[in-house]
């Protein structure tokens, strides 16, 4: 599939469902090869590359743990063995255990913390090397409006959150000099799996506090990570892309 995009490898973490699978058909869709991790859920990872095949795209799976350095390095390894480079990394992948500070347990915040924030620093590192004898890489990382405002009840996905926004700073200045832009996505409140489980009386309270009136889409928030992962957007680095319909500015 020609694109701006044709002839790159992406790597996209998380990217089974959600907004993850969304930003891997959008990459796909500009022509590059994709690579799915997924850590449990292979039904829905082998349902993600289908879709992207279906479209005339490229895509494989990549089955790993980002929170676990060892596996994050032997499955990039592995994947620059066979496809010969990574352009593109979305460090997608994230959960989230919410509760108040006087009930959040440690293991939970420890987890958190893992899956988010470790997680990006180990395939950013893990991709790192290549992208830098290569003198090229795009690298986004999923932030949140949460680690901007901060929200009751979800301390540890916030300080994550936060962490990843220092963190994308911290990397666009040490790589700028080899042609490798890090940046960040910021979503609002986005129509996911989760978004739809809440109570209606709960949607229309946030619909209300938003400027454009309504909740976003995985699409929009891929279509701003497609963008940032352009060639074209080279001069763009240590940002952070709020996608969130005025509710944060």
């Amino acid at each position: 599939m020609n694109g701006p995009l044709h002839g790159q490898v992406a790597l996209v973490t998380g990217a089974s469902r959600g907004i993850g699978r969304t930003v891997a058909q959008h990459l796909a869709g500009a022509g590059a090869h994709l690579v799915l991790n997924f850590v449990r859920n292979q039904v829905a990872a082998e349902e993600a590359a289908r879709l992207i095949q279906a479209d005339g795209g490229r895509a494989e799976l990549a089955q790993f743990d980002v929170a676990d350095a060892d596996a994050v390095q032997a499955a990039v390894a592995a994947l620059v063995e066979r496809l010969g480079r990574c352009d593109i990394l979305v460090n997608n992948a994230g959960m989230t255990v919410d509760a108040l500070l006087l009930r959040l347990k440690a293991a939970d915040w420890d987890q958190v913390m893992a899956v988010n924030l470790r997680g990006t620093f180990n395939c950013t590192k893990a991709v790192a090397r290549g992208m830098v004898r290569a003198r090229y890489g795009r690298i986004v990382n999923m932030a949140s409006i949460i680690g901007s405002m901060g929200n009751a009840g979800q301390a540890a996905y916030a300080a994550a959150k936060a962490g990843i926004v220092g963190f994308t700073k911290s990397m666009a200045r040490e790589l700028a000099g080899r042609n490798i832009t890090v940046n960040a996505v910021a979503p609002g409140f986005i129509e996911t799996e989760m978004t739809a489980s809440l109570p209606e009386s709960t949607r229309s309270e946030y619909v209300k506090l938003i400027p454009v009136g309504r909740l976003g889409t995985a699409a929009e928030v891929a279509g701003a990570v497609a963008f940032l992962a352009r060639p074209e957007s080279g001069y763009i680095t240590g940002q952070v892309l709020g996608v969130n319909g005025g509710l944060y500015m």
